[in-house]
C-alpha cells in the first residue's frame, strides 16, 4: 500500500464501495464492473478507478472486479480486519441509541464503555454496558484499552474532555459535540454535526430545480 496522504472523500467512498460490493455478495454475483459499482455509489467509472489506483491494480479489463476479492482488500485497506474498543463520552439520548447500533458491532466496533459526570446515570444499566463516572476517565482508558472515542456531549466540556483523551493516550475520536475541537498531531477527530447536515438538505429542498 502506498504511503501517500489519502483524501478523506476517498476514504469515505471507499467504505460506500465496500457496502456494494457486500451486498453484491449477498446475491451471488462474482464480478463487477466499475460502471455497475460507480452507479450504485453514485460516481463514475473514472472515480472509482482512480480511488482504487492509491491501492493498487485491481481487476482486469473487460471482466471488471473480482467482488470477494476486492471486498476483502478494501475490508483490509480500512483496517476492518480487527476489533476496535470504543468508548462513549456522554450518556444523553443519542449516546443510548448508539449503543443500540447494530452496524457498528458488525463492522468490528465494540462499545465497551460510557461515561457521565451525572450522579443520577452513574451505576445505571445500559443492556451489558454499566456507565461509569467521567472522573476516572484516564484509568477507565487505560483499563479498557479503548482504540477509539466517540463524543456526546454539549459543546463546552468537549474540549477539556479531549485534552483528557488525548493524554490518556487515545487517538482516534468521533465528535457529536457542536464545537470544533484542536488536537496535536497524530490525533484524528472527525466531525459530525447534526445540525449542518439539516441545512445542507435545507439548501437542497429551497434550490431544487433551479439552474
Amino acid at each position: 500500500m502506498r504511503t501517500r496522504k489519502i483524501a478523506d472523500s476517498t476514504v469515505r467512498r471507499l467504505a460506500i464501495y465496500l457496502r456494494f460490493l457486500e451486498e453484491f455478495e449477498r446475491q451471488g454475483a462474482d464480478t463487477l464492473s466499475s460502471e455497475a459499482l460507480a452507479a450504485r455509489a453514485g460516481t463514475t467509472s473514472a472515480q472509482v478507478r482512480k480511488d482504487l489506483s492509491f491501492f493498487g491494480s485491481f481487476g482486469k479489463r473487460g471482466l471488471g472486479y473480482d467482488v470477494h476479492a476486492l471486498a476483502r482488500q478494501l475490508r483490509n485497506i480500512l483496517g476492518l480486519t480487527r476489533r476496535y474498543r470504543v468508548l462513549l463520552v456522554g450518556a444523553g439520548r443519542l449516546a443510548g441509541a448508539l449503543t443500540q447500533y447494530a452496524e457498528f458491532g458488525a463492522r468490528g466496533f465494540d462499545i465497551v464503555v460510557v461515561v457521565d459526570k451525572d450522579p443520577a446515570k452513574i451505576g445505571m444499566r445500559w443492556a451489558e454496558l454499566v456507565i461509569a463516572d467521567v472522573t476516572d476517565l484516564e484509568n477507565i482508558v487505560k483499563r479498557a484499552r479503548i482504540d477509539i472515542a466517540i463524543l456526546v456531549t454539549p459543546a463546552a466540556p468537549a474540549q477539556a474532555l479531549v485534552d483528557r483523551l488525548v493524554a490518556a493516550g487515545v487517538t482516534a475520536m468521533l465528535n457529536f459535540a457542536p464545537v470544533q475541537l484542536h488536537v496535536p498531531v497524530g490525533v484524528d477527530v472527525k466531525n459530525v454535526n447534526l445540525a449542518v447536515e439539516l441545512e445542507t438538505l435545507s439548501y437542497a429542498i429551497q434550490h431544487r430545480g433551479s439552474s
